[in-house]
């Protein structure tokens, strides 16, 4: 990608444009880091860039912003643009082309305000963004109550860039996100939700709930979740502190391979402590049905933050699930193996796991469940069932709840081994039913 990005600034600039790579590749690059795409700014008006490129997609048009399609890869190609008048605060009312510094001083922050020459290998640096990036601080360009104005949802970029990259806030600009933290709700519920997923990825997801705390954005743009702030747990089983404190070493935890839905379930899974929390007389506390009523507020959140609906059925259900793995050891073995057979059960281990290591740091249920998993791999012939209820309704028995009884007995005894065909289970079913 780097060579093709490369070329495509070349190509700009020998048909007499100026072009640069821009903003985060630029800052990825100093940073020592291989940038995943690249942007590239330039003098060229949208149908000139549209002239010089086989295949292009007007994205952006208006703004003059085009993708350029090179070696089955997208590239951003925008003409240097100031913008004024963002009247909604999300989009400028009034757009005009201009040079290559006057667009630098438009962006957002000042280490994604940086211009590259891939082809002199010139860095032009009109925003001290460089002195930025060696000193770990994200500050705004100018003024960081009109760039914040500009653009709400720059309240939450701040955050989500200070946290990846693991810098600081510069004061001003941190004074400023406070006061404004309030207008995120302004900003669209799926445009939170980006940034949100980007925020709470490893290995800055729990700097991400700090800052997302510090900033004063928490109660905005997740109040379910800055109620656990205030929430204690009893010491003997939580020695951590608050759900909150809880909450956060979870995200800590999160392995760099994390199921796209672990960050949530993280988040999530007590969620309703605070609804339940009961201090007890002998100075207990106590969360009885906190991951029923958890698996209802968890749907609403995600639905309010407009995710997939198949992801909120996924990550309701391991909240409501999550108290179950406590009583594993004492399961039934056909109780257990419907544990471990269910779709979800690798992101329900791996949420037991975080919860574990977030608490009493023991991993001996996680550990047990690990080997009967494996067991349970070895006998594939458990997975399917051995008959439908077209089996029992072909041997003559008539639809309804007993039928639906019938089926999880067979399922169960198939589970605890006590029957291996569908010959069998057949013959059970005639026995027991008098057939």
């Amino acid at each position: 990608m780097r060579a093709t990005a490369t070329e495509i600034v070349r190509r700009l600039q020998s048909a007499g444009h100026a072009a640069f790579w821009v903003g985060g590749c630029v800052r990825d690059r100093l940073l020592g880091k291989e940038p995943q795409d690249f942007d590239i700014a330039t003098s060229a008006r949208p149908e000139q860039t549209e002239a010089l490129f086989a295949k292009t997609i007007p994205v952006g048009r208006q703004f003059g912003v085009m993708l350029v399609i090179e070696n089955g890869h997208p590239f951003q190609v925008a003409t240097f643009r100031a913008e004024s008048d963002y009247s909604d605060g999300r989009r400028p009312d009034k757009v005009t082309f201009c040079d290559a510094h006057a667009d630098g001083l438009r962006r957002d922050f000042t280490v994604n305000g940086l211009f590259f020459d891939p082809v002199k290998e010139e860095l032009h640096d009109w925003v001290n963004g460089r002195a930025d990036l060696e000193k770990k601080i994200l500050r705004t360009i100018g003024d960081p109550y009109e760039r914040f104005g500009e653009d709400h949802l720059r309240l939450l970029r701040a955050v989500r860039f200070a946290a990846q990259l693991g810098f600081d806030l510069e004061p001003a600009t941190l004074v400023a996100l406070q006061s404004l933290a309030p207008r995120i709700i302004g900003v669209s519920a799926e445009r939170i939700r980006d940034e949100l997923i980007k925020l709470f990825q490893s290995p800055h997801a729990a700097r991400g709930l700090d800052l997302l705390h510090k900033s004063g954005l928490l109660p905005h743009v997740l109040p379910e979740l800055d109620a656990t702030l205030a929430c204690e747990q009893s010491p003997d089983f939580h020695p951590e502190g608050s759900v909150f404190n809880h909450i956060r070493l979870l995200l800590a935890n999160l392995p760099p391979d994390a199921h796209p839905s672990l960050p949530w379930t993280a988040l999530l899974h007590d969620i309703a402590k605070p609804a339940t929390a009961v201090h007890q007389p002998e100075g207990r506390i106590t969360f009885y049905g906190h991951e029923k009523i958890g698996a209802e507020i968890a749907e609403s959140l995600l639905t309010r933050l407009r995710f997939p609906r198949k992801q909120i059925e996924e990550i309701a259900f391991v909240v409501l699930h999550h108290m179950q793995f406590k009583d594993a050891p004492q399961m039934r073995k056909a109780t257990l193996r419907r544990m471990l057979l269910r779709e979800t059960f690798p992101l329900e281990l791996a949420q037991h796991r975080l919860d574990c290591l977030a608490s009493h740091g023991l991993l001996d249920i996680y550990d047990f469940l690990q080997r009967e998993a494996a067991e349970l791999a070895n006998l594939p012939q458990l997975a399917p069932p051995l008959v439908t209820g077209a089996d029992l309704l072909a041997l003559g028995l008539k639809p309804g709840p007993a039928l639906g009884e019938l089926l999880h007995q067979i399922r169960d005894r198939q589970l605890a081994e006590e029957l291996a065909t569908r010959d069998a289970a057949l013959a059970w079913v005639k026995e027991k039913t008098g057939i």
